[in-house]
């Protein structure tokens, strides 16, 4: 079991450099890129002294990748650096993802954005190529928006998924969602196109069709083969006074602790913690373990 948490660390102050489109240039892209990779580089270190093994990496360590704006061969300016981030991640056996931004919608009615999405996607694909990860790494999406009709929504993620690059379909895999798309969605789109499902504990305190936490992992686990790697869950729980399935601030040691008890001796999972003070909390579940 390995834990982790997404994209920043507090801790030591590494966050991500982006700016606005209208402030681009060559030289602050650069800088950009620069500081992010260096950050990244921090991150993994830090999680090596901390017993941290999982390690969610931001969608926009490379600012406007797939933008038309992009004016430099980026995987080649800095490919001896992803190459030595990706040795630092296999020679500590770190397992590392990517959740693309809400704006990736596979199965949208509009073409211009699925064709956006497409373009997204290969992105994220080759700088798992540059870091020479194998499909264990995986991009996380949600399966997109109903538009009034969920059997056709469901049917159309699934062609769409069909028309994608093999180099991506190997990394793909969908979480359900606490609006739209419950377990039960998810693995009818699994029984069309074999993706793996991310078990969402929060998402499915809120949407579920009355599957128990050990039910939906049993439900889930099958979805994830040898080349995909132990199956990877997010964790959170609910924020007090707050819209339904809006992560908590900080970890509620209590609920993580009757999780835990749920599925510890039953399933083998890597967790991502989903949860707003980010490694201060997942410090606190490793303690906790």
């Amino acid at each position: 079991m390995k834990l982790g948490y997404p994209c920043m660390n507090y801790t030591i102050g590494c966050k991500i450099s982006t700016f606005k489109l209208q402030s681009f240039s060559e030289e602050r892209l650069v800088d950009s890129i620069t500081t992010n990779l260096n950050n990244l580089e921090k991150i993994l270190l830090y999680n090596k002294e901390n017993g941290f093994g999982f390690l969610r990496v931001s969608s926009d360590l490379i600012p406007f990748a797939s933008h038309s704006i992009m004016n430099i061969d980026w995987s080649k300016k800095f490919k001896d650096h992803f190459e030595k981030i990706g040795d630092i991640i296999k020679e500590n056996n770190f397992r590392i993802s990517f959740h693309p931004g809400q704006f990736v919608l596979i199965n949208s009615p509009k073409i211009d954005i699925f064709e956006a999405t497409v373009r997204e996607l290969e992105y994220h694909v080759k700088m798992l190529d540059l870091m020479n990860l194998d499909t264990t790494a995986k991009i996380q999406i949600h399966v997109g928006g109903v538009y009034g009709d969920m059997e056709a929504a469901k049917s159309r993620f699934i062609d769409r998924y069909h028309s994608l690059d093999q180099k991506i379909k190997n990394h793909l895999v969908i979480e359900n969602d606490e609006k739209s798309f419950s377990l039960q969605d998810c693995l009818d789109i699994h029984s069309e196109t074999n993706i793996p499902i991310i078990f969402d504990n929060l998402h499915h305190e809120v949407k579920n069709n009355g599957e128990t936490l050990t039910e939906a992992m049993q439900l889930v686990q099958p979805t994830w083969t040898s080349k995909d790697g132990v199956p990877m869950v997010d964790y959170s729980s609910q924020q007090e006074n707050s819209v339904a399935g809006k992560h908590c601030d900080t970890i509620d040691l209590t609920h993580f602790e009757g999780y835990l008890s749920e599925i510890l001796n039953q399933f083998d999972v890597d967790i991502m913690f989903e949860i707003k003070d980010k490694e201060l909390s997942a410090l606190q579940a490793l303690k906790l373990i």
